[in-house]
């Protein structure tokens, strides 16, 4: 049930948009075993002056071809998970696209997906996938 935004630059054509978001999504699938139509992506592409980076942080490099990856997801994967997920998307990304994999920032959100969720009809849908 993660909810992924990805915010990018409007100058990326849509094919690399579309493996950025599918690197994404294979990534959740692999690392946080989500349900393959769990698949809630909002892409938004933003001018260069809508993106604001440091050249240099934490001795990692960027440059205008940065993107931002936002994933909101309940509690529960431990830490290992988590660094496996954010190896996954970097890598699938950087290798499925022209983007560096020091331009990929990724920034989990985490709540208690059991009742801060509704995919639909105003109800909270109980999650059969997720332990309780």
């Amino acid at each position: 049930m993660p909810f992924v935004r990805i915010s990018l630059p409007k100058k990326l054509s849509q094919e690399t948009k579309n493996n950025i978001s599918a690197s994404i999504h294979q990534s959740l699938i692999a690392e946080f075993h989500i349900p393959e139509a769990d698949y809630f992506h909002v892409i938004e592409e933003l001018a260069p002056h809508q993106i604001k980076y440091p050249e240099s942080y934490l001795g990692i490099s960027h440059s205008q071809d940065i993107i931002y990856v936002q994933i909101t997801a309940g509690q529960g994967r431990s830490l290992d998970q988590k660094k496996k997920l954010y190896h996954q998307i970097a890598t699938r990304i950087s290798a499925s696209t022209e983007i560096l994999i020091n331009n990929i920032i990724i920034i989990l959100l985490e709540n208690n997906g059991l009742e801060n969720w509704s995919f639909g009809n105003g109800e909270i849908q109980e999650q059969k996938h997720l332990k309780k």
